[in-house]
């Protein structure tokens, strides 16, 4: 082998990169190894701080609305609510985590609790300056109508939940086209009791009214639902929680209850505080449901098929309560905001209230269905969990509906019944 030239091995020594001055030794591979790791660190950085897009969703609430009055909440109405939506909103923006980091959008939650529904216009002129187009709206009713009707003159392009109110004329005369509802209507959830009681065969009811303003809206969608499944209201009684002597009657379940002939007694009580205690109270040996006994409901802490189980324990440990109905609700409502925003990370809040209401964007609301909004109302599709203090009895649609082209469908207004063309 012959032997390399000395200035042949200088000469090459000479053509080989030199490390500028100040990065040669032990400094250069220093440098490097900092470069590895800054580039490693880079790569790994939440992309929520890298995100192109930042989203406020608020929620707007009033600190004096009755609902959440201190005894109500103690006393835990079936079907009612037992804390404030921004709990489920929250945990859906969790849940959300990882779909919105990989469409760059930063999603956060600001909780808007106002002193009274007067302060509307003041918190309006706020979401305006914070460019806010999201809102969940845990109000009473009035305060409600008064920022659908207010909210497109201020803050332009705007979508509103209704996550805790189930009247229907919300849903009729109340509609409009940027608001949206997740909490179930009144006639979805007379349609799945309606549902569960015809399977049963229990086709007689005795029904007790109320007398509040409530009352009346809820006697309204059981007048539809009724003849829909082949039930018959053989008596109407009405009740009232009064004071006075000649009104003890009114409230007297056994005297209300004591003719027979029927197979349920189906109690319409806006309040829930007579319906709590009609079971086990009536003349004769029959379920009760409606207010109370057998309740529709959007969800149940008991809930533990397809994922709510998991679902139950991560809200019980967000907001240290079971997981209601209204917490449901607010929820999903949150998860259709990230789904919307993953979906069009640069749509404006137009383009997605445009899919969200014709149905092209879909959610798992882990009720075992794909849910969706309709056109025609802004109604969320779901199926309506049919429960009792302990458990889950059922879950509709049920039975024969379930056979139906759009089984969701089957509760609630169709496209033909429903009064509200958006």
């Amino acid at each position: 082998m012959r032997p390399v030239p000395p200035r042949a091995t200088a000469a090459r020594a000479a053509a080989l990169p030199r490390a500028p001055l100040g990065l040669r030794g032990p400094t250069l591979k220093t440098t490097l190894n900092l470069l590895a790791i800054g580039a490693a660190l880079a790569c790994c950085l939440p992309l929520q701080a890298r995100a192109a897009r930042q989203v406020t969703l608020t929620v707007l609430s009033v600190a004096d609305d009755a609902r959440y009055a201190k005894r109500r909440l103690e006393l835990a109405y079936p079907g009612h609510p037992q804390g404030r939506a921004v709990q489920g909103v929250e945990l859906a923006v969790q849940d959300s985590a990882l779909e919105l980091q990989e469409a760059g959008v930063a999603l956060s939650v600001r909780d808007m609790v106002l002193p009274s529904a007067a302060d509307l216009p003041r918190a309006l002129q706020e979401l305006q300056a914070a460019r806010v187009g999201h809102i969940v709206a845990d109000l009473p009713e009035e305060a409600l109508r008064a920022l659908v009707r207010s909210a497109p003159a201020l803050l332009g392009d705007v979508m509103v939940f209704n996550t805790g109110l189930s009247d229907d004329r919300l849903r009729a005369e109340g509609c409009a086209g940027h608001l949206l509802h997740t909490a179930p209507s009144q006639h979805m959830e007379a349609d799945a009791l309606a549902q569960f009681l015809a399977t049963r065969q229990w086709r007689k009811l005795l029904v007790l009214q109320g007398t509040q303003p409530g009352d009346a809206p809820l006697a309204a969608a059981w007048a539809r639902a009724l003849p829909r499944h082949g039930l018959e209201a053989v008596q109407t009684r009405p009740f009232k929680l009064g004071g006075e002597a000649h009104e003890r009657d009114l409230a007297n379940v056994r005297k209300l209850t004591g003719e027979p002939g029927y197979d349920v007694v189906l109690v319409l009580d806006s309040d829930g505080e007579f319906a709590r205690g009609v079971p086990y109270a009536t003349q004769w040996p029959r379920p009760v449901a409606g207010a109370a006994g057998l309740v529709a409901q959007a969800w149940h802490p008991q809930w533990q098929q397809y994922g709510g189980a998991q679902l139950n324990r991560r809200f019980r440990k967000l907001a240290q309560r079971p997981m209601q109905g209204q917490d449901w609700s607010a929820w999903i409502a949150g998860k259709a905001v990230a789904a919307v925003l993953a979906e069009g990370p640069k749509d404006t809040v137009a383009q997605q209230l445009r899919k969200l209401r014709s149905g092209a964007v879909f959610l798992d609301g882990f009720k075992g269905q794909r849910l969706s909004f309709r056109p025609w109302d802004g109604q969320l599709r779901q199926p309506v969990l049919l429960s009792h203090g302990d458990a889950v009895a059922g879950m509709a649609p049920m039975g024969a509906w379930l056979r139906a082209s759009e089984a969701l469908d089957t509760l609630g207004l169709d496209a033909a019944q429903s009064p509200c063309k958006n």
